[in-house]
């Protein structure tokens, strides 16, 4: 959606996407979203993608040390500015420009603020679909990984759960939208637990139906 705002908007020319990946896994990081799926993603959307390869566990010394990297050698060619979707947490908004003005990168929130029950539905009725691949048991029930990011979730949350999950109760795999060439066609499999999260295998559907 962030990218969505900033498209429209015509402010700014988006030269890549930028996603942390766990290298053990292949998978990005915290979403549980295979490899695979983020490529094909970044094809839909047109757009580079960048891949910060990550250990597992991560210090965040390691992972703030690679961010620096990756973004100031961006900075050198000729990028200005790093959009993100925070919505609310002042603490994740005041660490990004923190970590963003020792390179003399701009951090832009084309969502900050905004209502987020609103924000949720916009997103629905605009023709975004997502699937939850990954769910904090402590917040939420885990019986809402693998299901649809839609008007049936939105209205079963429970009170206290953020529409958008900005707290981290859930985490999401976009595959359709108004900023995609194309649909990804997608299976929900096995639904597993690690290190205190439940994660939904999301694979891509085949031709033949099979993931």
């Amino acid at each position: 959606m962030a990218l969505y705002r900033i498209l429209e908007r015509k402010e700014f020319e988006v030269s890549c996407l930028l996603t942390t990946v766990t290298d053990r896994f292949h998978r990005v990081s915290m979403h549980g979203v295979r490899e695979e799926l983020l490529d094909l993603q970044a094809q839909s959307l047109g757009i580079p993608l960048e891949k910060i390869m990550i250990p597992y566990p991560c210090p965040n010394q390691v992972y703030e040390e690679k961010m620096s990297n990756v973004l100031s050698a961006w900075k050198l060619k000729g990028v200005t500015h790093a959009i993100f979707g925070d919505l609310f947490l002042e603490d994740i908004r005041k660490y990004r420009e923190e970590k963003l003005s020792q390179i003399e990168i701009e951090p832009v929130f084309p969502l900050w603020l905004e209502n987020t029950a609103t924000l949720a539905k916009e997103m629905l009725r605009i023709g975004f679909r997502a699937v939850i691949t990954c769910v904090d048991p402590k917040k939420l029930d885990p019986s809402f990984v693998g299901g649809q990011f839609d008007e049936s979730f939105l209205r079963d949350l429970p009170a206290g759960v953020d529409p958008c999950g900005e707290n981290g109760e859930f985490h999401t795999f976009v595959y359709d939208g108004p900023v995609f060439k194309r649909s990804i066609s997608v299976n929900v499999g096995d639904l597993v637990e690690r290190d205190g999260f439940h994660f939904a295998d999301v694979t891509l559907s085949h031709p033949n139906g099979n993931p």
